[in-house]
């Protein structure tokens, strides 16, 4: 038969999708996270060569789910035939049979390959565990794309501009730190939860943030990025309802994509706030994130760290312009997230906030004071901000000075542009 080009699209579709309830059920089964994840692997590989010869089986997923055992079965019995893990896979499954989903009669009634009431509390499991604590946040990161996004570690390095073995390496230290640490494959006890949710919020709000402001390169945004970040959220608000936070973090990153269209121009230059022309602020982008937000307010429990954010977000979504932007209440916003979470970041998206609202007079001494923190190092930020106040303020020389530093300090071809434009119009 020859070969199907829909067949591998199908794959990749596939594999997009179902991705993270296939490893899950994997790891329920064998109890082994890092095996799961091999195992998810193999089975692709497989459907690559088997799909665009033999046709899509009627169940991908369950296909998928079916080599995966199969192989887990192989394992433990080159393990030990008398292996206890193989007793309890193999118990049910019928004696020989094609290996293929071309000619693959499907699980008996009896053999479900994976338990509907199952599928959320995996997937959820699944999310923690690849956001654990014990793994460093690069490794959080490619292992949380990898095996809940479904990306392949070319995408993941294309993402971040990393070579491939970079990202390869990432995930099988991340495997490994798992294993060493006997991480549990579950959702965590409710003492736990708070915490450990902070960490996977945090995960999907730092891919996000880098698919929205790329930290380097010629793009100014990677929408695929953003667009992944968008979509763990929405799983994750989905299989925790009572959360406030999943909501709010969802509700802010609807809000801030909301503005993507216009963020950019014909040639792929940046588009300052000011000057984005709103009718290209997607509407329907905006209508999800304040559903979200206020079904964040709903729950009950007060605006939190992503909460305050998204409600900044909507004051900009619900704006006509800059000049007509509630600043006051963006000031008090910023206020409340400086209580909440303390950080120069947030001082210093404060201190724009006051510029707008009270002059940027009133506005500099709060950049000056963040001069000497470690946070702005390395960052050209507060020098961009700091030229943009002194330039308002009709101080030529020194705005130029900060606006030169800026872009000496600016990795991303984009923004460095902006600022350039900036410095030029001086």
């Amino acid at each position: 038969m020859s070969s199907d080009p829909t067949g591998r699209k199908a794959v990749a579709a596939v594999w997009r999708i179902d991705s993270a309830r296939i490893i899950g059920a994997l790891t329920r089964y064998t109890g082994d996270f890092a095996l799961a994840e091999d195992l998810a692997q193999e089975a692709l590989a497989e459907a690559l060569v088997t799909w665009p010869r033999e046709g899509v089986p009627a169940n991908p997923a369950g296909w998928l789910l079916t080599v995966g055992r199969r192989r887990a079965i192989d394992a433990f019995r080159r393990r030990s035939t008398r292996d206890e893990k193989y007793a309890a896979l193999a118990h049910r499954l019928s004696e020989g049979g094609a290996l293929t989903g071309a000619t693959e009669p499907g699980p008996a009634p009896d053999d479900v390959l994976w338990d509907p009431d199952q599928i959320d509390d995996d997937t959820l499991a699944l999310i923690f565990t690849s956001c654990h604590p014990v793994l460093s946040r690069e490794a959080a990161v490619a292992l949380t794309l990898r095996v809940i996004g479904g990306l392949t570690s070319d995408e993941i390095a294309r993402a971040f501009l990393v070579p491939t073995a970079t990202v390869q390496a990432r995930i099988t230290r991340a495997k490994k730190t798992l294993g060493a640490a006997n991480v549990p494959f579950e959702v965590p006890p409710v003492a736990q939860r708070p915490a450990r949710l902070a960490q996977v919020l945090s995960c999907i709000y730092l891919i996000f943030t880098e698919g929205s402001s790329a930290s380097s390169g010629d793009e100014v945004m990677r929408l695929d990025l953003a667009g992944e970040a968008q979509r763990l959220a929405r799983i994750l608000s989905r299989l925790m309802p009572e959360e406030h936070e999943a909501h709010s973090l969802l509700a802010l990153l609807e809000l801030t994509a909301a503005r993507f269209p216009a963020r950019r121009g014909p040639d792929g230059e940046t588009i300052l706030l000011e000057d984005q022309d709103r009718r290209r602020w997607d509407r329907s982008a905006i209508a999800r994130g304040r559903a979200a937000l206020a079904k964040a307010a709903d729950i009950g429990r007060g605006f939190g760290y992503y909460g305050l954010q998204a409600a900044i977000a909507e004051c900009h979504a619900l704006a006509p312009s800059v000049e007509e932007t509630n600043w006051d209440r963006i000031v008090v916003l910023y206020e409340a997230l400086g209580r909440l979470a303390p950080s120069p970041v947030v001082e210093l998206n404060r201190a724009v906030a006051v510029s707008m609202a009270r002059g940027p007079a009133a506005a500099l001494p709060i950049v000056d004071d963040l001069a000497g923190s470690d946070a702005f190092k390395e960052s050209h930020q507060l020098p961009g901000v700091r030229g943009e106040l002194l330039r308002r303020l009709g101080r030529v020389d020194e705005a130029r000075t900060a606006l030169e530093q800026a872009i000496r300090l600016c990795g991303n071809e984009r923004e460095r542009e902006v600022l350039s434009r900036k410095l030029a119009n001086l």
